[in-house]
């Protein structure tokens, strides 16, 4: 699939394209519990369109990166078409961007279904804490995307 073919409220999204930019992550608290997010840009020839990173996939992908989304979700939010990994869905790592490359093992996988966590591996440090909140966006916070 094709970015110019993705549609609001449609799943099963299966697209492969680059990270053209990224917003540092924020975090946020909802019903008790800490999450963290982030938008990114992704391109393909198609087109153009935003990528709400959650949790883990916040830190995982970076700019230049080549990833491939698989069972994802795209929702609208201003009027604008947002995709996400939803509940099930997954972003891979097909190749690192130039600025990390080598940094990274390509096709990692990063997913947000529960029972695949334990399978999960981090490409970022632990010890960048990015926790500070810019309050700059006004997104809705949907909880099933909290741990």
């Amino acid at each position: 699939m094709e970015i110019k073919d993705v549609k609001p409220n449609q799943g099963n999204i299966d697209l492969v394209a680059e990270v053209k930019t990224k917003e540092q992550s924020r975090t946020f608290e909802k019903f008790g519990k800490k999450g963290k997010v982030c938008n990114a840009v992704l391109k393909d020839k198609s087109g153009e369109i935003t990528l709400t990173l959650w949790n883990d996939d916040a830190d995982s992908v970076n700019v230049g990166d080549k990833v491939h989304l698989t069972n994802g979700w795209c929702s609208e939010y201003k009027g604008a078409k947002q995709l996400s990994t939803g509940k099930f869905g997954k972003i891979e790592l097909l190749e690192a961007g130039k600025a990390v490359a080598g940094a990274a093992a390509s096709k990692t996988v990063f997913t947000n279904d529960p029972g695949m966590l334990g399978a999960q591996k981090k490409m970022s440090s632990d010890d960048d804490d990015d926790s500070g909140d810019d309050g700059d966006s006004e997104e809705e916070v949907d909880e099933e995307y909290i741990d």
